[in-house]
């Protein structure tokens, strides 16, 4: 069969995006992750799930000749979905020329790859925060672009110029970036998840956290915005959903009969949640009480943001399907099989 690349095949989207394809059994699945905010244990996951081990290649795409190797040794690749990313905002502004560096650096040297070794189809992994603070909502692809208010948001917004000048030279590539909104959630079985490194950035696994009692309370960042509860409003989407944009995404690019195309696609729900509907969602449908208080803005917020995903629909045949309880509920369940193994590695310590 031919084979998909996935960079960040051991992270949290990058995972469930194998999952879904190895699950078609149309493509052999390989990974690059230098597993610097991942773990080698989420291969295990992925058999789990599929009963099939997805093989990867602990290198950093920073490094050229070694991401080269990996194009050696499998020729038969034709299609690159990139996902190897440093993705907290809050990060990012403390230490950006770290940002650019890994973000950038790596994406140049798959993107070269691909030219070099005749692979056609290059998915990205962009981001809603290259629009920034926008007055007009819902957000659509053609929408303004404003002034980015993080590193992390600026490697994606650049990252996005480099595939468009490329595209645009020639080079046999054709490519798609996907700007998701949220993407929250885990698989149904409740094995596979998001795996935070550190304290979690982000708000679902901060959630889950809290409600375990493995960190006091959750912060809410901002209680003062212009918003209808004054908490920030995100769309947020299911990583599943997120990962069938994918592979619908790669075969738009497989059937295109255009070479050299660029396209831009949002991926989310289409709909606003604030923090604290987010927080209550999770109450409703596990039944936990969530210890949480309204804290100080967090440097590299926008107030609020949500998708059109119209023209995702319309080319891609793909829309959202997953409710923003079902996120909730598939959550809470990775988060009870997390305790679950670390009780079991505490007994078997």
């Amino acid at each position: 069969m031919p084979t998909i690349l996935i960079t960040g095949g051991c992270g949290y989207i990058g995972s469930h995006t194998a999952i879904e394809l190895l699950n078609e059994n149309r493509f052999d699945v390989i990974s690059i992750d230098n597993l610097s905010h991942s773990t080698e244990r989420t291969l295990e996951r992925i058999e789990a799930i599929t009963g099939k081990r997805m093989l990867n290649y602990a290198i950093d795409l920073r490094e050229l000749e070694a991401t080269r190797m990996v194009f050696e040794a499998h020729n038969d690749i034709v299609g690159v979905i990139h996902f190897a990313a440093l993705k907290s905002v809050a990060e990012s502004v403390n230490v950006p020329l770290t940002y650019y560096d890994n973000n950038l650096g790596g994406l140049i040297n798959i993107l070269r790859c691909c030219a070099e070794y005749g692979v056609a189809n290059f998915i990205f992994s962009s981001s809603c925060s290259i629009y920034g603070n926008i007055s007009q909502l819902p957000v659509k692809e053609d929408s303004p672009v404003n002034k980015v208010e993080s590193p992390y948001a600026n490697t994606k917004l650049i990252g996005e110029q480099i595939m468009q000048d490329f595209c645009r030279a020639g080079k046999a590539v054709s490519c798609v970036s996907l700007r998701y909104f949220n993407p929250v959630g885990a698989h149904t079985s409740g094995l596979n998840g998001e795996v935070p490194s550190n304290r979690p950035n982000n708000l679902v696994p901060m959630i889950t956290q809290a409600a375990a009692g493995l960190i006091p309370r959750l912060t809410v960042y901002g209680g003062d915005y212009p918003t209808r509860d004054g908490t920030c409003i995100r769309d947020y989407v299911h990583v599943t959903d997120i990962a069938i944009a994918h592979i619908k995404a790669l075969d738009y690019l497989m059937h295109a009969s255009q070479k050299n195309l660029y396209e831009v696609f949002n991926l989310g729900s289409g709909k606003g949640v604030s923090v604290l509907e987010a927080i209550e969602a999770f109450q409703r449908v596990t039944g936990q009480q969530l210890p949480y208080h309204i804290g100080p803005r967090r440097a590299g917020d926008v107030q609020a943001i949500y998708s059109d995903c119209s023209k995702a629909r319309k080319q891609l045949g793909w829309t959202a399907t997953r409710s923003i309880d079902d996120m909730m509920a598939s959550a809470w369940k990775w988060q009870q099989t997390l305790l679950h193994e670390q009780q079991q590695l505490f007994i078997e310590g």
